[in-house]
Formats: structure tokens, C-alpha cells, sequence
């Protein structure tokens, strides 16, 4: 990372910048792909493990700002539909991947990302059923193609759609890929649907566990392989601190606030790490199954959502 920082010294400053609150997450984003496309931004394998921690770290802080009571209520109220989302989403995506002739563990990876959180489900579930190289990667790519692009999109639908905080943050918790993403549409939409998305997001993100147990047992993989995101232990233990630990409120906040900004400049570090070659492998019918089971899952939670 030393090497990288003095290689690529404008490329950090420009990050650190990320950390002004006039910059906003989609436009992280673009600044990161545009200084990647520029030849300006280090490799991705170089930005890899430093992204995944500092996100990491930021969702713990995020922890601070989430009242305990909220956080169980809004768990047991939405727990039917993060239950039905993700039970529905793995169905679909077996169905859709026997029709397509779509490799088998491909599919299955694909629609564990989208059934729960991304990356962070792929990387749990892939070691778990013995996925290759490949096979991984294609899935990662496919998501985090989509991920970058509901960034975007989320806001302007919630927008147009006259979407309450609450209702939008329960929307991207569940249709959004990535914590990072959902975490960066919910800020840009408002405080109360950044709190909504992030406590939401994270009760579903738990579902990693199982499912990786589930996914050893159906593909014959080892159980002993299932690699559990240490964030969501230390997630629960912010939130409980901020709760029986009241007298540090103030400090709390300013814990929540920088969490915020450091999950721009992920974004930022995340666009940079986009490749061509990302793009052309998540090409065909894994790309179009992706899409598939996001639009599914949207438009499904969406409807849910605006009637209830």
C-alpha cells in the first residue's frame, strides 16, 4: 500500500477530498472510474484489501448512530420481507439458471449476492461450495456492475416516486446489492433513510451465515470453509455500546458522521477498482440473469413496500 500511495500520490489527495461533505456518493464514484480509465488510480488488487477494510470499519461506526430499540423493531417489522425477498430470490435465480443452461455455481453465487448483500455473500458462499477462480469472479463482476448502477438510479425512482425516508430505506436495503451502495444512496436521499437502510441491511447481511451453512450442504463443499464477515459482530456491539453507554452521545455522532464520509471515499476507491475486463466478463446470460433477478427484487420490494 506504501508503494502504491507514493506511485499515486494525487490519487489519495483526491481521496482524502472525498471526505468534504460537498462531495456526494455517485460522484465518488465517477471521480474514481474516470481517474482509473486515466491510468491515474493504482491496480484494483492494490486498492482491494485497503477498500474492504476502511468499508468495513465505516459500517462499524455507522453502529454508533443506530438506537438499539429502533434497530429491534425495525427488524421484527420487516423480518417477513427479508425472510420472503431472499427465499424468493435463490428460488428464482435456480429456476432462471436450469433455463438459461447458466453454470450452476455461477447462478447460485449471483443470486446470493442479490438475495443478501453483494460481495460480502459471494465471498462468504463461494469457499463454502467450492466455487473456482472464475466462477467467483464472474459473479462479483455481474454484481458490482448492477451495485454501481443502482447508486444512481435508487434516488431518482425514490425521488419521482414521492418515496417516504422510510420507505426508501427499507427499498434499497433490500434491492441494492452492496452495503456500500445501499449505505450511499440512503445518505444522498436522507438522514433518517441512511439509519433505515444501514439497520435493515445488516439484520439481512446475518442471513450470510445460514446460507453459507445451506449452500456447503446442497454443493458438497466444506463447512469448514464458511468465512463469516467479522463487521456484522462489531456492527451489533456499536450499536449496544451507544445504548447502555448513553453519556457518550456526542462522541457517538461524530463517530457516525465521519463513518459517513469514509464510506464515500470506499466508493471512491470501489470505482477505481472497475475494469474492463470486469465489464467484458460479466458479459451474456450472467450479466442478463443478474439483471433478471435485480429487476425482480426491486419491482417486488418496491410494490410491497408502497402498499404496506
Amino acid at each position: 500500500m506504501q508503494a502504491a500511495i507514493r506511485q499515486y500520490p494525487h490519487f489519495f489527495v483526491i481521496a482524502l477530498i472525498c471526505l468534504i461533505p460537498i462531495v456526494s456518493s455517485p460522484v465518488a464514484l465517477i471521480v474514481g472510474m474516470v481517474l482509473a480509465h486515466l491510468g491515474w488510480a493504482p491496480k484494483s488488487a492494490q486498492l482491494a484489501k485497503p477498500t474492504k477494510l476502511l468499508l468495513s470499519v465505516s459500517i462499524v461506526g455507522l453502529g454508533f448512530g443506530i438506537h438499539l430499540d429502533s434497530a429491534i423493531e425495525m427488524t421484527q417489522t420487516h423480518l417477513g420481507l427479508i425472510i420472503s425477498s431472499i427465499v424468493a430470490t435463490l428460488l428464482l435465480a435456480f429456476i432462471l439458471t436450469k433455463t438459461m443452461k447458466i453454470d450452476p455455481k455461477s447462478g447460485y453465487l449471483i443470486g446470493a449476492g442479490t438475495a443478501i448483500c453483494g460481495g460480502s455473500a459471494i465471498a462468504a458462499v463461494a469457499p463454502a461450495i467450492d466455487a473456482k477462480q472464475q466462477q467467483t469472479a464472474l459473479a462479483l463482476a455481474t454484481v458490482f456492475i448492477l451495485n454501481s448502477i443502482a447508486l444512481f438510479v435508487f434516488p431518482v425512482v425514490g425521488h419521482l416516486l414521492d418515496l417516504s425516508q422510510q420507505q426508501f430505506g427499507i427499498w434499497a436495503a433490500i434491492a441494492i446489492h452492496d452495503t456500500s451502495s445501499v449505505v450511499g444512496a440512503a445518505s444522498s436521499y436522507g438522514s433518517e433513510a441512511l439509519t433505515t437502510a444501514t439497520t435493515v441491511k445488516l439484520a439481512r447481511a446475518l442471513w450470510i451465515i445460514p446460507l453459507a451453512f445451506i449452500s456447503a450442504l446442497l454443493f458438497g463443499g466444506s463447512r469448514n470453509k464458511i468465512k463469516v464477515p467479522w463487521f456484522i459482530g462489531f456492527y451489533c456491539l456499536a450499536i449496544a455500546i451507544s445504548y447502555y453507554f448513553p453519556a457518550a452521545e456526542q462522541a457517538y455522532q461524530w463517530i457516525f458522521e465521519l463513518s459517513k464520509r469514509l464510506l464515500v471515499v470506499c466508493l471512491m476507491l470501489i470505482g477505481a477498482a472497475i475494469t474492463v475486463q470486469q465489464m467484458r466478463q460479466a458479459g451474456g446470460k450472467t450479466l442478463l440473469l443478474g439483471v433478471m433477478l435485480w429487476l425482480a427484487i426491486s419491482c417486488g420490494s418496491l410494490l410491497y413496500i408502497m402498499h404496506h
